[in-house]
């Protein structure tokens, strides 16, 4: 099966998966269901539940029993990006060509999508990679990379360490941790499970600069957003190293990270394709 088709199928496996979430229930205010299904259903790939799905079958695992844990991986993702978009934060109107939360509800809801995300997203991810997930998703993961990220923004010293810092907590902690959920709950030995979340990390970091890349080469219009990090002066891989040695580094990372996972063999040749697709979505 090529990437395109591994892709396709799992992307409609999860999509299945998460609707069964977004039921309309007398549990809940229609208007909040209303704005999260929203977020949810606005265009994602799914790369992070595919991922944990991809973790799971190299593992010998049975996906079915992963799934909730992987939409639950989807929901955390959803919440950080409607939070993310609000006027406080990167302030956009626009996300994969769709208006975003806050455009469409309105601050208040929007916030209460993401914090309702949040909180159903734990409601459903298995107890044994709880711990796991909290982590990557909190202050010294995915929070703590946007605070960081918040803090350096408009500075003129432009530093490397604070740099990587961001790019590891802001996204590849959420991406190495797809992968990891996706290996515990397939009781992958402690081997694999270091094998996969090295992988993760990996092209976590070679995803956030590619996205570093595409921000200032990309078709916004493709891209279906109209903010910019140079317009929000972000400290970037390009704006320290330039275009050309952030695709120098970010096709290093990927080098690096096929080659964690040697002890699968063959099997790894759906993580190999993905690994490639990461920095080559548009250069």
């Amino acid at each position: 099966m090529d990437l395109q088709a591994y892709l396709k199928k799992r992307k409609s496996i999860i999509d299945n998966a998460l609707k069964k979430y977004f039921l309309k229930s007398a549990d809940e205010p229609s208007s909040i269901n209303t704005a999260m299904k929203y977020s949810v259903f606005a265009g994602g790939k799914r790369l992070r539940p595919i991922l944990c799905f991809a973790a799971c079958e190299i593992c010998g695992g049975n996906p079915k029993n992963i799934l909730p844990s992987a939409c639950g991986i989807e929901m955390l993702h959803t919440y950080s990006l409607i939070h993310d978009d609000l006027p406080a934060m990167d302030n956009d109107d626009f996300r994969r060509g769709k208006l975003t939360s806050h455009k469409k509800f309105g601050e208040a809801v929007a916030i209460l999508a993401g914090d309702g995300l949040l909180t159903k997203a734990f409601e459903i991810i298995d107890p044994k990679v709880v711990r796991e997930i909290a982590i990557a998703a909190g202050t010294k993961g995915m929070v703590g990379g946007q605070v960081a990220d918040l803090e350096m923004e408009g500075k003129r010293k432009k530093e490397k360490g604070k740099l990587e810092y961001i790019h590891e907590h802001k996204t590849a902690k959420m991406i190495e941790v797809s992968l990891k959920a996706g290996a515990i709950l397939s009781n992958a030995s402690s081997l694999k499970i270091k094998a996969i979340s090295n992988y993760g990390r990996k092209i976590g970091l070679a995803f956030q600069i590619a996205d570093d890349i595409l921000d200032i080469i990309g078709n916004k219009k493709k891209l279906g957003k109209t903010g910019s990090d140079l317009k929000n002066k972000k400290l970037t891989y390009p704006s320290i190293y330039g275009i050309e040695k952030s695709k120098e580094k970010a096709k290093a990372l990927i080098k690096s990270a096929k080659n964690d996972l040697k002890i699968f063999g063959k099997k790894a040749y759906i993580f190999n394709e993905l690994a490639d697709y990461i920095v080559k979505r548009d250069f």
